[in-house]
């Protein structure tokens, strides 16, 4: 679905609360994760390489943005992505991400120089 421009100021908000929400690292790391299907939050703990406390807030947050989706059974809580659109936008952002590193690599490393080695030579006097 397309959105109309100007956008309201209702969609404005909504829009700058989900790019909050996939601000931290640690939620990245938690969504990458989930791409490959549901997982616990023990497992996801382990991942993650944090806290179980950290963990479960972040996925509360993610929740709370209608990111993700969580089931309990038993003792344990399952989390899987609940909102499929929120890789679009990863990918866009990772995808513009790789062509800027693929080129900084190139004028910093691909060819032996360092940035000063790049940078454009004075004008002659």
């Amino acid at each position: 679905m397309e959105a109309t421009h100007p956008l309201s100021d209702e969609l404005v908000h909504l829009i700058a609360e989900r790019f909050r929400v996939l601000s931290d690292p640690t939620r990245i790391k938690l969504l990458d994760r989930l791409r490959t299907g549901e997982a616990s939050g023990s497992e996801l703990t382990q991942l993650v390489g944090t806290t179980q406390q950290n963990v479960s807030k972040h996925l509360r947050e993610l929740q709370r943005a209608g990111v993700v989706a969580r089931r309990k059974q038993g003792n344990f809580a399952y989390y899987r992505v609940a909102d499929e659109g929120v890789y679009s936008l990863c990918e866009a952002v990772c995808g513009g991400l790789a062509e800027r590193a693929d080129a900084l690599r190139l004028i910093v490393g691909g060819h032996g120089q360092n940035y000063a080695d790049t940078a454009p030579s004075p004008p002659p006097s």
